[in-house]
């Protein structure tokens, strides 16, 4: 009984952990193709492989989309799916394995550590089964962000740490590759292998929604980040069995946006460049290409009268080929931003492809245009029958295939997926979420905190003395730091946490809906509620900024001032009762009215009239 229940261990062991050697057939000389033998060179092997590959098989590869697992880490199969509505429009992983040939896939929503690295070692079992078992990149928008933003995806088990705008706030490049280096290893124990960041874009329009996805508004500073966050999550210059592959976004910069509003939707479609700075833009590419960053994304919108077109980033071959790839030299994967190429049915509401200047184009001839412009890989989309129905027709020559082929498959032999995809699921719960990488990442979340104002030196407040009133943060926390009273007038001081306001765009589409558009004001009823807090009562005032938020009169009601980019309530707690100290700087400067946002130039830095402050401003505690 003994030796039955060791011997189900060992196939267990080996089921789960499987090196390439093991579970690959011979070829019909009886010798192992190169392709499958890791001291062979990375070039042969690609090369290899692609002799073996059918066109159906080829075109499966340039394309990414999202897939889910289970709560329990098991996946779904074609043959399980009984769900309606949005949830049955995501392919199960089988589908796209097997018909569509596919092995890039992201997530959104996502199962605990364990479950998770269960769910992706049983999307590598169904890829491994298949005719040439070429392993799946999974990969990942940012997963550890303290946020409740659109794009920053729940942690579930990951450390925790201020967005980008954070660490540009403490402007620290050792501590920002450490933190790549942390996050790699937790991406590596679950199994994602491809990061869909770090943004290089410029928060030079205050109220684009995505500000708080970059490093702010200053080209040197997001260049000083960028570098140092690339090397840590891609474990060095070279991509390795140890790397996770950044997909550096979004070229050539997505920050110009017209009136802040985004171009995911058909309410806006380009960056526009009113004070002529276009290449002020490129500046962090340049530190990513200096780190050698794995891939590429272009973003959605045209860069307005910048080229002799005016489509869309990914569609336009003097951005992606002359630019990108002539004068950058740039020879990694370039994957489009999602959704490019296919309308989506959002319930009742169809939320049209991103395909902004080639919108009546068809679906290959969209394909087309973005292959012919020199991009590589689809994001968001899952119909390689277009790529072959187009190598078919003639339109497009198998060669041309090929080259982003090699790149694709490259950079999968680099990360050494071929050699063994599969991740322990047991052992990946004690790597993520180390209490030491925890522990840091509060402490980060602290350290960038910026103070903007301290009249009169009233910060820090003594803890456990003051009878205290608090909005906006829970009272179980507050009450670690004084007496939590129930109205303003009982207390000694008022303590209030505020996120940047934002006007919902006028749309059916809810997805839209989400995002941060609009003034950056407060108004009406929440104004009035806080200007009469800061009359009754000494108050102290923290904003989240994911966007540059206008805040002159309330500033000028309160005590105390202090900005946040992600932080928890015990984080701003701790500032503002002097258990730790605010050491950031602001990354982006905070307009002192809308007049003074709505006449800046929308891709000039540092450009709106008399501030309240300034780029780079931040108090220190006495």
């Amino acid at each position: 009984m003994k030796y039955s229940i060791a011997f189900s261990i060992i196939l267990f062991f080996f089921a789960f952990h499987p090196k390439k050697e093991q579970y690959r057939d011979l070829n019909k000389n009886g010798k192992m193709d190169v392709y499958e033998n890791s001291s062979a060179p990375i070039e042969k092997r690609v090369e290899d492989l692609i002799t073996q590959m059918n066109l159906e098989e080829k075109a499966g590869q340039m394309f990414i989309n999202g897939t889910r697992i289970n709560p329990d880490g098991t996946i779904f199969h074609k043959e399980d799916v009984k769900l309606e509505g949005p949830a049955a429009q995501t392919p199960t992983p089988d589908v796209l394995i097997r018909e569509k040939h596919m092995t890039h896939f992201n997530f959104w929503t996502t199962p605990a550590v364990r479950e998770l690295a269960m769910g992706i070692n049983a999307i590598q079992k169904v890829a491994e089964d298949e005719r040439l078992g070429i392993p799946v990149s999974i990969a990942s928008d940012p997963r550890h962000y303290f946020s409740n933003n659109i794009f920053s995806m729940t942690s579930n088990g990951f450390s925790q740490w201020p967005e980008q705008l954070g660490f540009a706030a403490i402007g620290d490049p050792k501590l920002m590759k450490q933190f790549g280096e942390i996050a790699r290893q937790e991406y590596l124990a679950v199994g994602i292998r491809i990061a869909l960041h770090p943004m290089a874009d410029l928060a030079t329009e205050p109220r684009w929604p995505r500000c708080n996805g970059t490093f702010g508004e200053d080209a040197e500073l997001s260049a000083k980040m960028l570098k140092p966050y690339i090397l840590g999550f891609q474990n060095g210059h070279t991509l390795n069995n140890g790397s996770v592959a950044c997909m550096t976004k979004h070229f050539s910069g997505g920050g110009p946006q017209t009136e802040g509003l985004d171009s995911h939707f058909e309410f806006h479609k380009g960056q526009v460049y009113p004070g002529k700075y276009f290449n002020y833009h490129i500046k962090p590419f340049e530190a990513a290409f200096s780190a050698n960053t794995a891939s590429i994304m272009p973003y959605y919108g045209i860069p307005t009268d910048q080229t002799s077109e005016n489509v869309g980033m990914a569609y336009n071959k003097e951005i992606i080929t002359r630019l990108l790839r002539d004068k950058y030299k740039f020879d990694g994967v370039v994957c489009t931003d999602w959704g490019l190429v296919t309308d989506n049915q959002m319930g009742p509401v169809v939320w049209p492809a991103r395909a902004w200047g080639a919108e009546k184009l068809s679906r290959e001839e969209r394909v087309l245009k973005i292959i012919q412009a020199g991009c590589d890989q689809f994001g968001g989309e899952s119909c390689p029958e277009l790529v072959v129905n187009l190598v078919k027709n003639g339109q497009l020559s198998e060669e041309r295939i090929n080259q982003s082929l090699r790149r694709i498959l490259k950079q999968k032999f680099q990360l050494g997926l071929f050699d063994n995809p599969y991740v322990d699921a047991e052992k990946a719960t004690a790597i993520a979420g180390k209490p030491n990488w925890v522990a840091l990442g509060e402490s980060t979340q602290r350290r960038s905190l910026t103070l903007l104002k301290n009249e009169k030196n009233v910060l820090p407040l003594q803890l456990k003395k003051y009878k205290i009133f608090v909005k906006g943060i829970k009272k179980e926390v507050a009450q670690h730091y004084g007496t939590v009273v129930s109205n303003p007038e009982e207390a000694d001081f008022a303590i209030i946490r505020a996120n940047t306001p934002w006007v919902p765009v006028e749309t059916q589409n809810n997805f839209a809906k989400g995002f941060h558009h609009g003034d950056l004001d407060f108004k009406g009823k929440e104004k009035e509620e806080i200007l009469d807090i800061c009359n009754k009562v000494p108050t102290i005032f923290n904003i989240y900024i994911d966007r540059p938020a206008v805040i002159t009169e309330i500033n000028a009601a309160a005590k105390g001032v202090i900005a946040d980019y992600g932080a928890s309530d015990a984080a701003v707690l701790d500032v503002i009762f002097g258990k730790s100290k605010p050491q950031g700087k602001l990354p982006f400067e905070l307009p002192s009215s809308m007049d003074a946002v709505r006449n800046q130039k929308e891709d000039l830095p540092y450009d709106s009239k008399s501030p309240l402050y300034k780029f780079g401003f931040g108090l220190k505690y006495k």
